[in-house]
């Protein structure tokens, strides 16, 4: 156990002390593919606009699982961050899922120091402690919480640092940390919770995998960023 937190400081702690929005300073646009079974259904992308103090990311994301060419999973979306500083100021999206809309209205209430969300399934108050769990921002590895993107649900989570890895993607090869992220109730349904690998390249503060399971072994690549 000794060890284990002494690996958790030396690794973890650093990320977390100098996580901010410049870190993105050079960013243009993420593409990420998303693959399910081993086959490309989809994509994931994120652009990033900036101006003076204020930083917009805007996320796209589409896929469609067909069987007999027969879509019977089809996710489309659109989201929209705006930051002034470090500070999350609103974040909205629109999701349409198997022909349902979910969305979510998120506006930083500057008098209380609070986010007050409208969302899908969720309505009231958060800490700014949280954040939008999109896989652009590595600050998903150092929160006790985030903000589902799609619906606004708070979900607590557990993070664990497993171990240094290489990975190849696209031809390139990356020096990552990996680490499991999970809901803190993993006995929540499995549709609810969060249990996801994450491979972090810390020294470029990129997420370059995702990987979960839930109808099938999905992954998110890193395919390029601009």
């Amino acid at each position: 156990m000794k060890k284990f937190t002494l690996i958790f400081i030396l690794i973890f702690y650093p990320i977390k002390s100098i996580a901010h929005m410049s870190h993105y300073a050079d960013f243009n646009q993420i593409e990420m593919e998303i693959f399910r079974n081993g086959k490309l259904v989809g994509y994931n992308y994120y652009f990033f606009s900036k101006k003076g103090d204020e930083t917009i990311v805007s996320n796209q994301i589409k896929f469609s699982i067909k069987i007999l060419g027969s879509n019977i999973f089809e996710v489309e979306g659109y989201g929209e961050e705006k930051y002034i500083k470090d500070q999350l100021i609103s974040f909205d999206s629109r999701t349409l899922q198997n022909k349902k809309e979910k969305f979510v209205n998120l506006v930083f209430n500057q008098k209380e120091k609070k986010y007050d969300i409208i969302g899908s399934s969720f309505k009231g108050q958060a800490s700014i402690e949280n954040i939008i769990g999109n896989w652009w921002n590595h600050k998903i590895l150092q929160t006790q919480s985030q903000i589902s993107p799609v619906s606004g649900s708070i979900k607590k989570q557990v993070v664990t640092f497993i171990g240094d890895k290489k990975i190849t993607l696209y031809g390139k090869v990356y020096d990552v940390k990996l680490f499991s992220l999970k809901s803190e109730d993993m006995s929540i349904p499995k549709d609810k919770r969060l249990d996801f690998n994450i491979w972090y390249d810390n020294k470029n503060f990129r997420i370059v995998k995702v990987s979960y399971s839930n109808m099938g072994h999905w992954e998110y690549r890193l395919k390029n960023i601009k």
